[in-house]
């Protein structure tokens, strides 16, 4: 059984390297960085060392053998406006769950997500989104995720 805890200022590293492992399996020119350009990797682990006491994010782990992580997950909450679709204004999202590819099919990003979606529940989110890659829709479905009704578009400057 996966043991789930709270990420430490001393995962942050295994944090990034995960991080790493999720952009190298979605691949594509979106999420692949530029040659040589490692400059989000400290840019990241400065941004986890932030969050990691912010009460809008929880970041949970499963630890993996011989010291490093063998899974993660991150929930942040979000506030915005109230609406008939959003009672509250809160919106939950999943971001970057991963699990090491030496430790995968073992049930730890079940676990996490059981997690974040208490830890949604208890925050009193009205809504929680994410975005799957095609090996892990057949998860997130399972625990009740459905297609979202609005298209998504990005911009970058």
């Amino acid at each position: 059984m996966s043991r789930v805890r709270k990420a430490s200022q001393g995962d942050v590293a295994e944090l990034v390297r995960l991080r790493a492992l999720l952009f190298e399996d979605l691949g594509g020119e979106f999420f692949a960085p530029a040659e040589g350009d490692d400059d989000w990797r400290r840019e990241l682990a400065a941004v986890l060392k932030e969050q990691m006491a912010s009460d809008a994010v929880r970041i949970l782990v499963v630890d993996g053998d011989g010291g490093g992580l063998a899974a993660c997950g991150i929930g942040t909450v979000e506030q915005r406006l109230p609406g008939p679709h959003l009672r509250n204004g809160l919106i939950g999202h999943v971001i970057g769950v991963v699990t090491d590819p030496a430790f995968r099919r073992r049930g730890h990003s079940r676990a996490i997500m059981h997690g974040l979606l208490d830890w949604f529940r208890e925050r009193g989110v009205a809504r929680a989104d994410l975005y799957a890659s095609e090996e892990g829709e057949p998860l997130y479905r399972a625990l009740g995720f459905t297609p979202h009704p609005d298209p998504a578009l990005y911009w970058r400057p």
